[in-house]
């Protein structure tokens, strides 16, 4: 049994489940709609669906990072198990709570002078971030130690590469990533902006597309270009989605076919209640191993 603990936070948007499966706890965001303040837990609190359905009927969720609080009173029994801790967090580019994380770490290993903490920037968010969760529980579970583990996500981190579109752009807008004119305009022209997450963590547009099935196509022609081997591409891929299922689905078939080596189906995720804050409904994302990001 490893003498360190894997952990990451519910921003990595993959399951409950998952997470249970694997041994890998999470600390939870929190968002505020309609009043009251929710946990981010995979529906836990509220229901995914519901959370859509109220977005879509006019509420407005905000969000809040974990606090230096939050994060002690996660890790102290941890440590009070004798365990270390590798802790990955929401990418730097997107969220200010790896500065609480690394804030908390210092006054812990001040109480427990004899453990360590370690708080890695994903660089990443949503499934993609869980991506990177999943690839270093690969190698915790193969038996790499802590610090071999630590240089190994820092190494590989930059591969991980993350696409998206959306089919909404009034959430965009509203966080700042499109004006308001692309939004009118965008919106009139039925356009569906391709973007990315670059290599500071930050989600940037790359190209704009006319419709669903042509962003779709420019997302697996880029896949195709990025990810490692090519069509011959071996390694995972996972897919997260913001109350649009049928549509990522179909994308998973498109990109299935194109990529017959794949590790197992794709896995399709929930955009979780704090990304899909930011994203709204309407949002599906793609993540996968590949060049290093630009």
């Amino acid at each position: 049994m490893q003498d360190y603990i894997l952990s990451c936070e519910s921003t990595a948007d993959l399951s409950d489940a998952y997470f249970q499966e694997r041994k890998i706890p999470y600390v939870s965001f929190t968002f505020h709609m309609d009043g009251q303040d929710y946990a981010d837990d995979y529906g836990k609190s509220m229901p995914i669906g519901e959370f859509y359905r109220r977005m879509a009927e006019g509420s407005v969720s905000t969000t809040s990072q974990v606090s230096v609080g939050a994060y002690e009173h996660f890790w102290e029994p941890m440590l009070e198990a004798g365990k270390d801790v590798l802790h990955l967090s929401l990418s730097t580019g997107i969220s200010g709570t790896l500065n609480s994380a690394r804030t908390a770490a210092a006054e812990l290993m001040e109480r427990f002078p004899k453990r360590r903490i370690e708080v890695i920037d994903s660089l990443n968010a949503s499934s993609g971030f869980g991506l990177l969760v999943s690839l270093a529980a690969d190698r915790r579970d193969e038996g790499m130690g802590f610090m071999e583990l630590r240089d190994h996500i820092l190494g590989i981190r930059d591969q991980v590469n993350a696409w998206f579109y959306t089919g909404d752009l009034t959430y965009l807008c509203r966080g700042g990533r499109v004006s308001k004119t692309a939004c009118v305009f965008g919106t009139a022209l039925k356009i569906c902006p391709l973007m990315r997450v670059d290599r500071e963590g930050k989600l940037v547009p790359y190209a704009k597309c006319r419709g669903k099935r042509r962003v779709q196509e420019a997302l697996v022609s880029e896949m195709l270009t990025r990810a490692q081997g090519g069509s011959a591409y071996e390694g995972y891929c996972y897919m997260s989605q913001s109350d649009c299922r049928g549509e990522a689905e179909e994308l998973a078939g498109r990109i299935e076919a194109a990529f017959p080596g794949l590790s197992g189906k794709i896995r399709i995720y929930d955009i979780g209640t704090v990304i899909g804050s930011h994203t709204g409904p309407g949002t599906v994302a793609v993540f996968f191993v590949g060049k290093e990001k630009e």
